[in-house]
């Protein structure tokens, strides 16, 4: 139990802390007006409280990846709770805070434009594509996943479902960001909060031991998966996410002051991050073996696991409002994934989005897309979501590199995730048998040497002196 409170109040010390650090570093300015006032439309761009902005990045940048992924990441065993901390706090809050805030310097600008501006035309028009196509296929994922999780409470058809939550999808895209995302939402993301908390409580309260294995230096993956680097593709949104700098500048269009950034951006990762280290820690602590774990995640997915947890820990009544929680977070980041594509594609052929009429003509054929993509196998595609996801969290941390150097600030606090994740995504696809399936040991080597030349290309290009200054 003392493992598990020392982890929580890293986070809540990192936020304090670092998250305080890097606010520092960029410089929020209280004087400067923001897109939510600037580019005001009562659609996209309006001011909202704090506190609701809080509490909608929470659920927008979640998924069920700070669930799912964490029950996968605890077959790992202690370790995962490592990378959740020390991932959330130095990479993951660093790649959302920069996502966020230079989203609100850029007037509100989707995270292709962000990258762009910072590192060329090339890695813009790359990222334009590389985002719609990764927010379609989560946002298809989002539509069908709560379906079946609400089959399982309902016994309603599962079509019946996916009909009803795309119609859902369809008025929250195209809909004023207040009406429903930033009416619901905060309730939502209260409610997951108090839910995930109650799991945790009921698990210390009850017959468990918590944490029973604290060997941070021993693989039990019953699989005898290797924890380099498939932990760090497995366990993202509780550690850091590139689907997060897609859903951040939805929030930094309606921020009211620069210096919200670090409770919005930073904070709303470390809340994440916290959810995590519950789920991770119910994982381990529940079930008496990582081998008990991966056999009811074999026979059921993780939804399986959510499902005996809740209703095991918390009862029937409490166990059912848990699992609701749970089917909330696909359908909060579904919506919002579908709404940021539209806003990209909107940014990419300069189409205003103020009047229904525009909203309406990228979003008609958008859904007609995700539709098709819905009623298709679409497994295999799906199964490089992983490196993807990283990959984009990867390259929006370089680009906050470049925004630093270029304003002569610290870069280090980008460079150096930057770099560890490009390690990361590199090995992941050569020694995959989805990617290159090398021999372990020369993904590794091949790895570290080309995450190094990243950072030495990087060096040569905008350190030393040459990088051209950069207004900021």
């Amino acid at each position: 139990m003392l493992t598990f409170f020392l982890c929580l109040i890293a986070l809540i010390v990192g936020y304090l802390v670092y998250g305080k650090f890097v606010d520092n570093i960029m410089g929020p300015d209280a004087n400067r007006e923001t897109p939510a006032y600037t580019k005001q439309d009562g659609v996209d761009y309006l001011p909202m409280p704090k506190w609701k902005l809080i509490f909608i990045q929470v659920l927008d940048i979640a998924g069920i990846g700070p669930i799912f992924g964490p029950i996968l990441g605890a077959m790992y065993g202690p370790v995962a709770l490592v990378w959740i901390v020390i991932g959330c706090i130095f990479a993951g809050s660093v790649h959302d805070y920069f996502s966020g805030m230079l989203s609100v310097r850029n007037g509100g600008a989707s995270v292709p434009e962000i990258v762009g501006e910072y590192m060329g035309m090339p890695a813009r028009q790359v990222m334009r594509v590389f985002s719609v196509i990764l927010l379609l296929l989560v946002g298809v994922v989002f539509v069908l996943a709560p379906a079946k999780l609400l089959n399982g409470l309902t016994g309603i058809d599962v079509q019946i479902l996916v009909a009803c939550v795309f119609f859902y999808y369809f008025l929250a895209t195209i809909l004023p960001i207040d009406k429903i995302i930033g009416r619901f939402y905060p309730i939502m993301g209260i409610l997951l909060l108090v839910m995930t908390v109650s799991l945790c409580i009921a698990l210390f309260a009850g017959d468990y031991s918590i944490l029973p294995n604290l060997d941070v230096t021993t693989n039990v993956h019953p699989g005898n998966k290797p924890v380099w680097p498939l932990l760090f593709i497995t366990l993202s949104c509780g550690a850091i996410s590139g689907f997060h700098s897609t859903q951040s500048p939805l929030m930094a269009r309606c921020v009211k002051n620069e210096r919200e950034g670090r409770s919005v951006f930073y904070g709303s990762m470390i809340i994440e991050g916290v959810i995590a280290l519950i789920w991770a820690t119910l994982g381990m602590s529940f079930y008496n073996s990582p081998e008990a774990l991966s056999a009811v995640v074999a026979a059921g997915s993780p939804a399986a696991v959510v499902k005996e947890v809740s209703t095991t820990l918390l009862g029937g009544v409490g166990g059912m409002l848990a699992i609701v929680a749970v089917v909330v977070l696909p359908i909060t980041s579904g919506d919002t994934a579908f709404r940021s594509t539209r806003l990209i594609l909107a940014e990419t052929f300069k189409m205003d989005q103020s009047l229904p009429a525009k909203r309406l003509t990228i979003a008609v054929p958008l859904f007609l897309i995700g539709y098709v993509i819905s009623t298709q196998d679409f497994g295999m595609i799906w199964r490089y979501f992983g490196f993807a996801n990283q990959t984009l969290a990867m390259l929006m941390l370089w680009a906050a590199a470049v925004y630093l150097i270029r304003t002569k600030k610290l870069h280090w606090i980008a460079t150096i995730p930057a770099t560890f994740m490009t390690a990361v995504c590199v090995t992941f696809i050569l020694q995959a048998k989805i990617g290159f399936n090398l021999p372990m040991g020369i993904s590794e080597i091949v790895g570290v040497v080309l995450a190094a030349a990243a950072f030495g290309f990087f060096m040569m290009k905008y350190g030393f002196g040459k990088a051209k200054p950069l207004q900021d």
